[in-house]
């Protein structure tokens, strides 16, 4: 039997106990459900980068197709794409995307210790949840929540709860307390729409002008069938496994 294990924020990573492990991570609104969508609507990977500095580095020596796209603090970075579905689904399909995010970027940079590395978000995590139960039963699983500038997320908690509760529908888990702890959040959260909107994170983003179009897509779940994984040798996020090795 595997075992599910959860991680509130990203400042809680201890990089050196996912070693030998398979994890997961998750920033709702908006860098994994960014990764799907860009994914979904054509681009060739995703590569997620540290921090503006880096992002503009690599497309300095980038030699393919690209989009800059990224926020700092919820603020879109002058000169980039904000990271948003309905901004960059017009222009992204046969580029590759370069992201920066505040925080779920920086997570999955503090993550490339497991041994296999995944972006997941409600959009894709029956998908991802199908991969998981097929690929790494038996094995540990460590959902990330990314969170929010050292704070807990609402919305990375629910999409925790909504992977376990897919993974196990085929599977057969050990759920440790913060496991068990957003199942019970995400069967009882109501409706995603409503809770996106309404947490911390959607609601000040609204409130500063974003169209909740984008809350609400990022709300749906399961209408991408994509298993997106992290390659280290390339830092790209594409659709498929990589293995450590």
């Amino acid at each position: 039997m595997g075992k599910i294990e959860v991680i509130f924020k990203k400042e809680d990573i201890q990089p050196e106990k996912l070693t030998g492990k398979t994890a997961v991570v998750f920033d709702v609104l908006f860098a994994t459900s960014t990764m799907t969508a860009a994914i979904a609507d054509g681009a060739l990977s995703v590569l997620p980068v540290y921090s503006p500095e880096l992002a503009r580095k690599t497309a300095e020596a980038f030699d393919q197709p690209f989009l800059l796209a990224g926020e700092d603090q919820g603020r879109t970075i002058e000169g980039f794409y904000p990271p948003l579905r309905n901004q960059l689904k017009k222009f992204v399909a046969g580029k590759h995307l370069i992201l920066t995010t505040t925080n779920g970027t920086v997570a999955l940079h503090k993550a490339q210790k497991a041994a296999d590395l995944y972006a997941s978000s409600l959009l894709n995590n029956p998908s991802t949840a199908r991969h998981l139960n097929e690929s790494h039963s038996g094995e540990t699983i460590v959902i990330i929540c990314s969170g929010s500038s050292g704070l807990f997320t609402m919305e990375d908690f629910y999409g925790a709860g909504s992977l376990v509760h897919h993974m196990q529908q085929d599977g057969n888990w050990e759920l440790s307390d913060g496991a068990l702890t957003s199942l019970h959040f995400y069967k009882g959260g109501g409706e995603a729409r409503e809770l996106l909107r309404s947490c911390r994170i959607g609601n000040w983003l609204m409130k500063h002008g974003l169209d909740p179009v984008e809350i609400d897509f990022a709300a749906q779940e399961g209408v991408v069938e994509a298993v997106l994984a992290y390659d280290k040798i390339t830092g790209q996020v594409k659709e498929g496994h990589y293995a450590s090795s």
